[in-house]
């Protein structure tokens, strides 16, 4: 999708968001990823620096947080996205600059990697041969008695890749787990 990505031609507008809305930005990424801490989205989302909203195309709103260099030229650091009205996801470059942060995620297999760095979708087998992992789909129980949630279609996943450190990808789900 970033392939192609010119700020001066794909962006139509670009506005400094309101306190309301980056606190509402903030309460969906805590509903959403129960892992994520109020402590660390401060870290991730600080209140004294200022968060801009980028429209890129028609369909995707871009999240970046403004800081200042040494020279005291203003930089904007991608942090988030949102896709139509899907979920607020990380970028890969937070992913990468935090590698510890607990979003939601799925791995693939070794096979699936070549594909998927040259763009292919996250196919069935990839989740479901051996190295593949996802959330249950509902039916397994964790220590406490409770059923563990699966993945809706929708949901907003991190895409690790079987045996290596960080995160190859950001997506959503079109298919349940328990469709999987």
């Amino acid at each position: 999708m970033f392939k192609r990505f010119d700020p001066s031609h794909d962006t139509s507008t670009s506005t400094q968001v309101k306190a309301s809305i980056q606190r509402s930005l903030k309460s969906q990424i805590l509903d959403r990823h129960k892992s994520i801490t109020e402590d660390t989205l401060e870290v991730l989302l600080p209140k004294k620096s200022p968060l801009v909203q980028y429209k890129v195309g028609s369909h995707m709103m871009l999240y970046c947080k403004r800081s200042e260099h040494e020279d005291k030229s203003p930089t904007d650091e991608p942090v988030l996205f949102q896709h139509r009205d899907g979920p607020i996801m990380p970028t890969l470059k937070l992913l990468h600059r935090y590698p510890t942060l607990e979003f939601t995620q799925v791995t693939v297999d070794k096979g699936a990697i070549p594909f998927l760095l040259g763009g292919a979708n996250v196919m069935c087998p990839g989740l479901t041969n051996p190295g593949g992992e996802m959330p249950a789909d509902g039916s397994e129980q964790d220590e406490h008695g409770f059923d563990k949630p699966g993945l809706k279609k929708g949901d907003g996943v991190v895409i690790y890749a079987e045996g290596k450190e960080f995160a190859i990808a950001v997506g959503t789900m079109t298919m349940s787990s328990l469709e999987v």
